[in-house]
């Protein structure tokens, strides 16, 4: 009896574990870009990002400098790879905010969730369960301004994983 209760515990949390990486993923992505001095920037970086497949679109805030990457269904991008676009246009993230769709999730500081080859970390959250689209702030290096990471350090140092600067890691802070 005893036995049986442990296999359907296991057999729970692994059903479980599964069904919150299926519906976590990105389902948007709003990038603030740095450098831009004209609207023949903003275009290179449009370009670039409207190439990727798992882009669905883009909207141009050109006086923010802020483009709105819209994802298709079922994607797999990554903010890294979000990133290395906009670079590849000769440009840097000032900042990235990704809505995340997810159901019946409990956030918690420090929980980590893995998606593919990526791993996020939420941190300097409130223990809270998410049900539908929330929005995090990616606020890894590369991510941030070196203004803002050179404070977030101090306060993301206690996370052993923010200082490895793992180009897999993710850590998300609630917007």
């Amino acid at each position: 009896m005893k036995n049986l209760n442990l296999k359907f515990i296991g057999i729970a949390c692994l059903f479980l574990m599964t069904s919150i990486q299926s519906y976590s993923q990105i389902t948007k992505a709003e990038i603030m870009a740095t450098g831009l001095t004209c609207s023949m920037c903003s275009n290179a970086i449009n370009k670039q990002l409207k190439a990727m497949t798992e882009v669905d679109s883009v909207s141009t805030d050109l006086n923010t400098n802020t483009f709105t990457v819209y994802l298709k269904k079922n994607n797999t991008l990554s903010p890294e790879t979000l990133k290395l676009s906009v670079e590849k246009a000769g440009f840097f993230v000032g900042s990235m905010v990704v809505t995340m769709a997810l159901e019946n999730f409990k956030i918690e500081d420090n929980l980590t969730l893995k998606k593919g080859n990526d791993t996020f970390v939420f941190v300097d959250v409130k223990s809270k369960i998410l049900n539908g689209e929330t929005k995090f702030k990616v606020v890894d290096k590369g991510f941030v301004t070196q203004k803002e990471y050179k404070k977030t350090l101090k306060i993301f140092s206690k996370y052993p994983t923010y200082l490895l600067e793992n180009q897999n890691n993710f850590h998300l802070k609630t917007n």
